[in-house]
């Protein structure tokens, strides 16, 4: 993906929620701004969970329609502008490669096996290699959409992470999981590593807050 190309983490929650109850509530479907907020902000099935504000949504949702990723709707007689996705458009997506996609978008790196069991509602994948092969077709496109990442020590099955919010991003995710996957294995760390280590996630986290922030703030200067 180039730097134009890539989405920040709003417009990725964003996409990914309109795909996902594209399929789960199709009667709901385009979606209005308070419905998708609070998809947005939903506690189950997202990592990471986010609280984004309607005004911060409605943002959002101007710039994926500018760039043709989001799509308006506004029936004769509706007070509610709703909106749908175009992703399944812009990158010649049928279902079952829409859902893998979805899933990266929604809950981050995974495996095969995750991808499958998360998917259900969305694509009834009948198997791990069916998952597979959609994941190939994502990594095989140019530009790839998704990649597969090197085997963690001590894992057995690789996963795989979405290249919509760039490489650096993804790196970001995959440094943070093996963070993770050493603090849980290491036990018997001292508190005092523990805590340290708590101290340099949250200090990513805030400089990842003041980089997103700060992209905002150029965009609304925009309009100002």
């Amino acid at each position: 993906m180039t730097q134009e190309d890539t989405l920040d983490p709003f417009e990725l929650r964003v996409l990914a929620v309109l795909a996902e109850k594209e399929a789960l509530t199709p009667d709901n479907y385009p979606m209005s701004l308070n419905a998708l907020t609070n998809g947005c902000n939903q506690l189950s099935s997202r990592d990471p969970v986010m609280q984004i504000s309607e005004d911060t949504v409605a943002d959002v949702l101007a710039r994926l329609t500018e760039r043709r990723l989001v799509n308006a709707v506004t029936a004769a007689g509706a007070r509610v502008t709703k909106y749908e996705h175009r992703m399944r458009i812009k990158w010649s997506l049928e279902q079952d490669k829409l859902a893998v996609l979805t899933v990266l978008m929604l809950r981050g790196h995974q495996t095969a096996g995750e991808i499958r069991t998360r998917t259900g509602r969305m694509h009834d994948f009948k198997s791990v290699p069916d998952v597979e092969t959609a994941l190939q077709f994502l990594i095989d496109k140019y530009p790839p959409i998704v990649a597969k990442l090197a085997l963690a020590p001590g894992t057995k099955e690789p996963r795989y992470g979405q290249l919509l919010g760039g490489e650096a991003e993804l790196a970001r995710e995959e440094a943070g999981y093996a963070a993770a996957a050493a603090a849980s294995s290491a036990g018997g760390a001292s508190r005092g590593d523990r805590v340290a280590q708590l101290e340099v996630e949250v200090q990513q986290l805030r400089e990842d807050y003041a980089a997103l922030a700060a992209q905002f703030a150029e965009f609304r200067r925009q309009f100002e």
